[in-house]
């Protein structure tokens, strides 16, 4: 790779990974095979050294084992790391001064001596306030409370966390972005009612300020051709969804590559799929219980960056990110209690549904910013002034599968979230509308700067 980068070559960072650093690993393996006793095989130097790191193997381990999450030139991979040290990297996270809509995360490194046992043993931290927009320069400081941990797959060598933090003042009272401390107040004392999530996080991939399939992709064209056909724009919508093949499918390595950290990281990551715009992908996140899933939720968001980041491209959230006869980006949130699942649970479905639409513009006002762009009652959407529920009604506000009403128990997905949403603050809201009085107001001061 002398005097090139993966990109330059012409092979992907994925290609160029695994072909390097497996020969490199293989020459330190077989290296410190020369210095054991003869009966030492190179495999049982390997997993020896994964034994003692009980997060993960070994970078070498990892690319032999069929894994490359990143370009060889960023990896890391050095012989010191591969021989492994006892320092833990913990990649502290928080949620910048625009909030929880997916696009403002910050994080930087702490470095420690032991492995904590739980996020409860982790110490607390702090950053400068003033240069996210969150505190004034006389009073910067915001502290940073560890409060969700999992392993961290961007740096596979070692053992290393991901740590997503809450933002306090020095009076330990949570900062307006730091919703995850409002939402828990909604979920605890309520665990009986077993909460499951379930969240469809769309996004789109943009690379040289359009998105990927757009003008410079040549797409395939599927109807008559007309003057936009000269630039290369994709032709109308339905061979991208669930699309194979080149000229329908932009943006997939960055899809897998994200799945691949998610799980290396043990995020409960359910599936991905091509969506109904060129460029535009889907993962789902869940069944996660309360204020596990708002946590899930920015933790596949950060990694998701992380990704893109290392392919030079940016991924966006925006709920309409292309105007006209094109589907936006949702995060459709599935949505079911312990009574729903149970027998006869159908309803307590329709209840849950009849209280959503009492609170439709209380649940509008934080369902993310731009959502008006988004539902207009066109491209599988309801619009956004009404109010409305049905069986496998995907423009309705409200869908319930077609199994849950032969079951007469499941789950209904409110459809109106856009791509968008703070998790933690629609999943709150959603619990607090079909299970509690649906009265908080904790909120209402992050729907004031959504509709700002």
């Amino acid at each position: 790779f002398k005097g090139k980068s993966a990109r330059a070559s012409g092979s992907s960072p994925r290609t160029m990974y695994m072909s390097a650093v497996a020969l490199s690993a293989l020459a330190l393996v077989g290296s410190a095979a020369a210095f054991a006793p003869v009966s030492m095989a190179p495999s049982v130097i390997q997993q020896s050294r994964a034994a003692k790191m009980s997060l993960r193997p070994s970078a070498a381990t990892s690319v032999l084992a069929g894994r490359a999450p990143r370009a060889f030139a960023r990896s890391g991979v050095t012989a010191a790391s591969m021989l492994g040290h006892d320092k833990i990297r913990a990649e502290y996270i928080w949620i910048g001064g625009r909030g929880g809509c997916g696009d403002d995360y910050r994080s930087k490194t702490r470095v420690l001596d032991e492995m904590p046992k739980s996020v409860d043993e982790l110490p607390l931290w702090n950053y400068d306030g003033s240069s996210t927009g969150q505190a004034p320069g006389k009073d910067s400081e915001v502290f940073l409370k560890p409060a969700f941990m999992c392993k961290d797959p961007m740096r596979p060598q070692g053992n290393n966390i991901l740590v997503l933090c809450e933002m306090l003042r020095p009076d330990m009272t949570p900062i307006p972005t730091s919703t995850r401390t409002l939402a828990q107040t909604v979920f605890q004392g309520n665990e009986a009612e077993v909460p499951w999530f379930g969240i469809e996080q769309e996004y789109t991939l943009f690379k040289d300020g359009v998105p990927m399939g757009w003008p410079k992709s040549g797409a395939r064209q599927f109807s008559a051709p007309t003057p936009l056909n000269t630039f290369g724009y994709p032709g109308p919508q339905g061979p991208f969804y669930c699309g194979v093949g080149h000229d329908v499918s932009f943006g997939r390595e960055i899809c897998e590559e994200h799945l691949d950290v998610c799980l290396s990281a043990g995020l409960t990551v359910g599936g991905i799929n091509g969506e109904v715009m060129p460029g535009q992908w889907e993962y789902q996140v869940g069944p996660c219980v309360g204020i596990d899933s708002g946590d899930q939720m920015h933790m596949t968001r950060f990694l998701l960056h992380r990704v893109c980041e290392e392919h030079g491209v940016i991924v966006s959230f925006d709920p309409k990110p292309i105007p006209g006869a094109w589907n936006g980006a949702g995060c459709h949130t599935n949505f079911s209690t312990k009574k729903m699942r149970e027998d006869g649970g159908y309803k307590v479905i329709i209840d849950a549904c009849e209280a959503l639409g009492k609170n439709h513009m209380k649940h509008i006002n934080l369902y993310g910013a731009g959502n008006n762009r988004r539902l207009t009652g066109d491209c599988e959407t309801n619009a956004m002034t009404s109010f409305n529920y049905g069986v496998a009604d995907r423009g309705a506000s409200i869908r319930i599968p077609r199994f849950t009403e032969r079951d007469n128990k499941g789950y209904m997905e409110d459809r109106r979230p856009a791509s968008n949403i703070d998790p933690y603050v629609v999943t709150a809201l959603v619990f607090d509308t079909c299970c509690l009085k649906g009265d908080t107001t904790i909120f209402e001061q992050y729907a004031d700067a959504l509709l700002e």
